[in-house]
C-alpha cells in the first residue's frame, strides 16, 4: 500500500503486534513470578506496587507528565483508590497462586473474567443480555460446577482473580485517567500500606528483601515487568478494534494453562478438563456472539487487559 491508504492497515497491524507483545508477556508471567517463590505473596505484593509506583512516575516524569497527577481531582482519587483495592487483590491473589504452584487455577481466573464481566453488567447495571449471552453464562455456571466437584471446594483463586479484576475493569470504565497515570494514581493509593507491610516484614524478620542481591534484585524487577506489557497494551488499544483485542486476550490464560500443565506437571483429571471444555465453549458461544454485534455495527464492550 502507498500513501495514505496504508497508513490505518499498517496502524492497525502495529496495534495487533503490540497487543500480541501484551498477551503473551503476560501468558509468561507464571516463569517470572515462580522465580519469587523464596518470598511469600505479601511481600512480593507490597514489593511489586512499590517498584510498579517507582517505574510509573520516573516514565512520567520523563515524558513530561507529572503534572497530570496534580489535576485529579477528589471523586476521581476515591475511584482510583477502590481500583487499586481491587488490583492489590488481584495480584496479590496471583502471585499467591504461582508461587503455591495453582498456575492451572489462575488460568482459569482468567478464562472466565469476561463471563464474570457481562454478569455484574446484570446485576448492577441491570443490563439486558442476549439470548447467547446467557446460554454463554450459563455454561459457565455449570463449569464452575464441575471444577467445584472436581476440586473438592470452590475454586477459589479462579474467582477471587474473575470477580476482582471484573471489579478493577468497571471501575475503569468511569475513572478518567489514562493508562499511566492512572497507575501511578493506583500506586499512591496503595503506596501507605505497601510501606507498612514492606516494615513489618522486616521488622519481624520475615524479609527477603535485601537477604541476597538475587533475591533484591527479582523483587526490584516487578516493577519493569509489570509496566511494560501494560504499556504495550495502551499502545494497541487506540489501534486494535475492541473486538479483535477481546480474542487477542485469551492468549494469556491459553499460555498459562499450558506452563501449568506442561512446565508445572499439574494434574489435569478428565474432570477438570471437562469443567474447562465447558468454559472454552461458554467463551466461543459469548466471542461469536461480539463478533456478529461488531459486524452489524452494534458497539462492543471487550474487557481486554489483563493486570496480574
Amino acid at each position: 500500500m502507498r500513501g495514505g491508504r496504508g497508513k490505518p492497515a499498517a496502524g492497525r497491524d502495529a496495534g495487533i503486534g503490540f497487543g500480541v507483545g501484551a498477551y503473551l508477556l503476560w501468558g509468561l508471567f507464571p516463569a517470572f513470578f515462580g522465580l519469587l517463590s523464596f518470598a511469600s505473596a505479601g511481600e512480593v505484593l507490597a514489593q511489586r506496587i512499590l517498584w510498579t509506583l517507582l517505574v510509573a512516575l520516573i516514565l512520567l516524569v520523563v515524558a513530561g507528565r507529572l503534572r497530570e497527577l496534580r489535576r485529579i481531582d477528589a471523586r476521581t482519587w476515591r475511584l482510583a483508590a477502590v481500583a487499586s483495592l481491587a488490583l492489590s487483590l488481584n495480584w496479590g491473589t496471583y502471585v499467591y497462586g504461582v508461587i503455591s504452584e495453582q498456575v492451572v487455577e489462575c488460568a482459569l481466573g482468567y478464562f472466565i473474567n469476561p463471563l464474570v464481566t457481562v454478569a455484574f453488567g446484570v446485576l448492577i447495571f441491570r443490563e439486558r443480555l442476549r439470548r447467547l449471552q446467557w446460554v454463554a453464562l450459563g455454561l459457565g455456571a455449570s463449569a464452575v460446577v464441575v471444577l467445584t466437584v472436581d476440586y473438592g471446594r470452590p475454586p477459589w483463586i479462579a474467582l477471587i482473580l474473575a470477580c476482582s479484576f471484573a471489579t478493577y475493569g468497571l471501575v475503569k470504565k468511569v475513572i478518567r485517567l489514562d493508562a499511566l497515570p492512572g497507575l501511578a494514581a493506583e500506586g499512591i493509593a496503595a503506596a501507605p500500606f505497601a510501606l507498612i507491610a514492606v516494615i513489618v516484614f522486616g521488622v519481624t524478620g520475615h524479609a527477603t528483601f535485601g537477604s541476597s542481591g538475587s533475591h533484591t534484585a527479582l523483587l526490584m524487577v516487578t516493577g519493569p515487568v509489570t509496566l511494560v506489557p501494560l504499556l504495550l497494551f495502551a499502545l494497541a488499544a487506540p489501534r486494535v478494534p475492541l473486538s479483535t483485542m477481546g480474542i487477542l486476550q485469551y492468549l494469556t490464560p491459553a499460555l498459562q494453562l499450558t506452563w501449568g500443565v506442561v512446565v508445572g506437571h499439574e494434574p489435569m483429571p478428565a474432570s477438570r478438563w471437562a469443567g474447562f471444555a465447558l468454559i472454552w465453549v461458554a467463551l466461543a458461544v459469548f466471542t461469536v456472539d461480539a463478533l456478529r454485534r461488531s459486524r452489524r455495527g452494534h458497539p462492543v464492550v471487550a474487557d481486554a487487559v489483563v493486570t496480574e
